[in-house]
């Protein structure tokens, strides 16, 4: 059986419960080191904005859908990976 750090996943509350709509649902595609967040399923963003700290936040009628993180990998502390 694989290892499980559970107290990762718990850690992730805070952010289920501020997000929109108190749902949060994600994938990792690593080979593009990109994290994608969506608190809306099915979500049909009509509009995007590309951070300074590459995050796309993505739009439908100008309410947050999700995020699209850039370089995901690169962003977990030294401590945690």
């Amino acid at each position: 059986m694989a290892s499980l750090t559970v107290e990762q996943y718990v850690s992730l509350i805070p952010a289920v419960k501020h997000s929109p709509k108190q749902y949060l649902w994600s994938s990792y595609d690593a080979e593009a080191d990109v994290l994608y967040v969506n608190f809306k399923k099915p979500s049909h963003a009509d509009d995007s904005e590309l951070t300074d700290d590459d995050v796309i936040i993505r739009y439908e009628q100008s309410q947050v859908v999700g995020l699209t993180i850039l370089h995901a990998s690169q962003r977990i502390p030294e401590d945690k990976k």
